[in-house]
């Protein structure tokens, strides 16, 4: 370590601090553990590009200069292509997945070196009941529930060993599952206790923050007083509020409010998960959204949001069907559908003109826009591919008892493609500088099991995808701000420090992909293709892909938030406002 930060001091002498850095080197050589020479630099501040080179030893960035003298035991030319920091995966689903295959080869092939997790739910904290019913709900993924805690699980996913760096907010609906159980309750004032003492051990573990999803059970069960009192204790912890709205449809500006709502009142800044409206009648309602969050921005609310770049959403068929029937968990909810009594009552509330309730089906206009993507049941594996409108014909009966039949036959929720979104308002958040950019899919490598079920595309080709159609082909925002918004921005929403830039001192989290060739080649109906383009991925210094291919390397380590209690100045403190949340000028 000694030997290092001699280095690091020698290289400040030789480099000139952001995207222009332009001075003469020492007349000294140096020896390093890796040299990225060449290559058109860039840092993630968004600035235009330079040519130069990056020096490592060990995990981190010594040196970065046009042109680096001394020689390294490991060169990479990298002439003719982009070097940038490691792209930042903001809102990922692979905590099942990286324990079955740490190579997540469909995000590090994009150049993703971190993926965040935690949607509403998290893979800890775990009660006894939790670890039961997660064994019991394991579908191709088979795996042993060696954890409790968040912190033991990102641990645990690390050691196992993982190409990727790992991190994860605390899901509110898992917190709220320790305490109160699955069921549509509000918690008492000593309840309310236990939740908020439960987030800040996660915080001090190393959340991120805490992340709700309010569309599903049990988390569409909190009510906005909770959340706060669950986002202050985040705050506090130096972490942010992330949520899956309550509405992404005919509530949707009615959601952005209450997501403000949470983060003024709390003090806290808050993140939109995978920024969208759905249904025809509601796309309107977009421009609106990005003009209300512009205003509060502009006075000071820590407002951001991601996005995927594509116009339709994957989630289960548990998104089509009312909360209540779903109180209580999977199995509960399994016995209630299989009653014929309140089957007919769900099939009444599927087909509400006007629900009270986020019913994805109906926002995709019917079960021709329902592509069903996967099941555990081998016996209705043929049926993937097919719409849910297909099999309801093919069964003689309607979408909407078709949609039930399914679950219970699967016994699980489903995973299906909803046609949702429209194109023009991909088109009008791709420009939102505030907006960063997420798979909201798995890290997953195409074989084995995996090709038996199918993905939505985003999993292989969301990052790859805003380079080749809305950097190149569209040109609707450069190299420069696409790199920013999959990098620095996403870490400084995050209050990551030390990632998201190529920065002298910073984690060696490299990035080299060709502009011209960068593509993704996922589709809907054929989603088991990896995206091309990115030769080298470098994580933490070392290379865990190599001329497109992933090395034998398993470098990834587990990122942790501010407060984790591992850091010489961590632990929560009095408020949010203890902390610096300025990061960068553009949130």
């Amino acid at each position: 370590m000694q030997n290092l930060f001699k280095v690091m001091s020698l290289s400040l002498l030789l480099t000139a601090g952001c995207s222009n850095q332009s001075v003469d080197n020492a007349a000294v050589e140096t020896t390093y553990d890796l040299i990225v020479r060449n290559g058109k630099i860039y840092d993630g501040n968004g600035g235009l590009g330079f040519t130069g080179d990056i020096a490592v030893n060990a995990d981190r960035i010594v040196a970065i200069n046009k042109n680096i003298l001394g020689h390294a035991k490991k060169e990479i030319d990298a002439r003719g292509n982009a070097v940038a920091p490691g792209f930042i995966n903001i809102l990922s689903w692979s905590g099942e997945t990286l324990l079955a295959d740490g190579r997540g080869q469909s995000a590090l092939r994009q150049g993703i070196t971190l993926e965040v997790m935690g949607e509403g739910i998290s893979m800890g904290p775990l009660s006894p009941s939790m670890k039961v019913a997660l064994k019991a709900r394991q579908g191709a993924t088979k795996y042993d529930i060696a954890w409790t805690t968040l912190g033991e699980y990102l641990q645990h996913v690390a050691d196992r060993g993982t190409s990727i760096n790992i991190a994860s907010y605390l899901g509110a609906a898992t917190a709220r599952w320790n305490i109160l159980g699955p069921d549509d309750v509000d918690p008492t004032p000593e309840q309310l206790k236990e939740l908020r003492k439960l987030v800040k051990t996660a915080m001090e573990e190393g959340a991120l923050g805490v992340a709700s999803s309010l569309i599903y059970a049990p988390g569409v069960y909190a009510e906005t007083d909770e959340l706060v009192a669950l986002t202050e204790v985040a705050g506090s912890c130096g972490g942010i509020y992330a949520t899956h709205m309550r509405s992404e449809g005919d509530r949707f500006l009615e959601a952005i409010d209450e997501t403000i709502e949470i983060s003024k009142r709390a003090n806290t800044p808050a993140h939109i998960f995978h920024l969208k409206v759905g249904g025809v009648n509601n796309w309107d309602k977009m421009a609106r959204a990005a003009k209300r969050i512009e205003q509060v921005r502009d006075n000071g609310v820590r407002i951001t949001a991601d996005m995927y770049p594509y116009a339709a959403s994957g989630t289960g068929l548990s998104a089509s069907m009312p909360p209540w029937v779903q109180k209580g968990g999977h199995n509960a909810w399994i016995k209630r559908l299989q009653d014929p009594t309140i089957r007919a009552k769900v099939i009444a509330d599927m087909r509400d003109p006007n629900p009270d309730w986020e019913n994805v089906m109906q926002m995709a206009g019917g079960g021709e826009n329902v592509l069903l993507a996967m099941f555990n049941n081998p016996k209705l594996k043929p049926l993937i591919g097919k719409t849910l409108a297909d099999v309801a014909k093919e069964r003689g009966i309607s979408v909407e008892e078709a949609a039930i039949e399914l679950v219970i036959e699967d016994n699980s929720r489903v995973n299906v493609i909803y046609y949702t979104m429209s194109e023009d308002n991909l088109k009008r958040k791709i420009v939102l500088p505030y907006v960063s950019f997420s798979s909201d899919g798995m890290a997953i490598s195409a074989e084995g099991n995996v090709l038996k079920s199918a993905q939505h595309p985003r999993s292989y080709g969301a990052f790859s995808r805003v380079f080749s159609h809305y950097v190149r082909d569209l040109k609707l925002i450069t190299v420069a701000q696409a790199v920013h918004r999959m990098s620095a921005a996403p870490a400084d929403i995050l209050g990551l420090k030390d990632r998201g830039r190529l920065k002298v001192g910073n984690y060696a989290d490299i990035v080299i992909f060709n502009i011209d060739t960068i593509q993704d080649y996922a589709t809907y109906t054929q989603p088991h293709q990896y995206s091309k383009g990115v030769s080298t991925v470098i994580i933490n210094g070392v290379e865990a892909l190599r001329d497109g291919e992933p090395t034998s390397a398993r470098p990834g380590q587990v990122v942790r938030g501010r407060a984790w209690t591992g850091w010489s100045d961590g632990g929560c403190r009095s408020s949010a406002s203890d902390w610096d949340w300025n990061l960068n000028s553009l949130l």
